[in-house]
């Protein structure tokens, strides 16, 4: 079945002297998707928290598709989303990016973009390195705004087959056609995505980043979603997850999915979301 076309509201944010592109979407009292979101207004008809989506290493606001419309229609949550610097139509990054880029993104800037878009309750929901994000943040900041992290396909460690996924990538991005892939949503900020999250990934001394000691704090409650195939992480990640944090924890493997369960399995993705936040919200 083809999704409805959902209406979005699209912007920048100013941060520093960044300008970071972002994508917004809400109910209205009716329960109809309203194209004129008001950031500063981040409670929906249902006062459900705001979800703030947070992108993979390759990723940006366009590479979601209609994945936040779909959530925001399903939840009756806002949904906003942004790409940060050297990604999509934000702007570009210095290189190389610094080998703990993912902590500096959740402990720096992402604390100015939730006080620049006013949010008073959330949620952050992250896919790969945005979900490591999700949980450094969540980690670092004893912030009694965040009601909880849905992390799809984290990560936090690093593990050889991974790697070697990623320097496979490398290949394909300078002898294939990822890069002309990759182009089409990052415009000029194509060598800033994928330079800046492969050449950290494959530097030597990458192997040695962890970040499990950010998990014991996180209290709020957590749900972790990972592919049964996924090419850049183990059921380690998801079990340390468990293991470490100090809240309440649910799991899920999708069978005949890799590494984004909100594309390759998007219906069961979005049915274990949605059926997570309604039990949070009972709570």
């Amino acid at each position: 079945m083809t999704a409805p076309r959902l209406p979005v509201t699209r912007g920048h944010l100013a941060i520093g002297d960044m300008r970071l592109e972002f994508q917004a979407s809400t109910v209205d009292a009716h329960g109809k998707l309203d194209a004129k979101v008001d950031l500063q207004a981040t409670s929906s008809a249902t006062d459900m928290p705001t979800i703030v989506l947070l992108h993979e290493g390759l990723g940006c606001n366009a590479m979601w598709h209609n994945f936040p419309q779909r959530l925001s229609a399903a939840s009756g949550a806002k949904v906003f989303a942004y790409s940060r610097a050297g990604y999509g139509g934000s702007s570009a990054c210095a290189l190389p990016r610094p080998l703990d880029y993912m902590q500096r993104e959740a402990e720096q800037t992402l604390p100015q973009v939730l006080a620049a878009i006013g949010v008073r309750r959330f949620i952050l929901l992250g896919h790969s390195d945005g979900a490591s994000i999700a949980a450094v943040y969540a980690g670092a900041h004893a912030d009694p705004r965040l009601q909880g992290l849905v992390l799809m396909a984290p990560h936090f460690f690093t593990e050889d087959p991974a790697l070697d996924a990623i320097a496979q990538a490398k290949l394909a991005f300078e002898t294939g056609d990822l890069r002309d892939k990759l182009r089409k949503y990052h415009g000029d900020n194509v060598e800033c995505a994928f330079r800046g999250w492969n050449d950290a990934w494959l530097h030597p001394d990458f192997r040695r980043w962890d970040i499990t000691h950010y998990l014991p704090p996180i209290t709020v409650p957590v749900l972790g979603i990972q592919g049964a195939q996924d090419q850049y992480g183990s059921a380690a990640q998801l079990r340390v997850l468990r293991e470490r944090c100090a809240g309440p924890v649910e799991t899920l493997i999708l069978p005949d999915c890799a590494h984004s369960p909100f594309k390759e399995q998007a219906q069961p993705t979005l049915h274990a979301v949605c059926r997570w936040l309604s039990a949070l919200a009972a709570t």
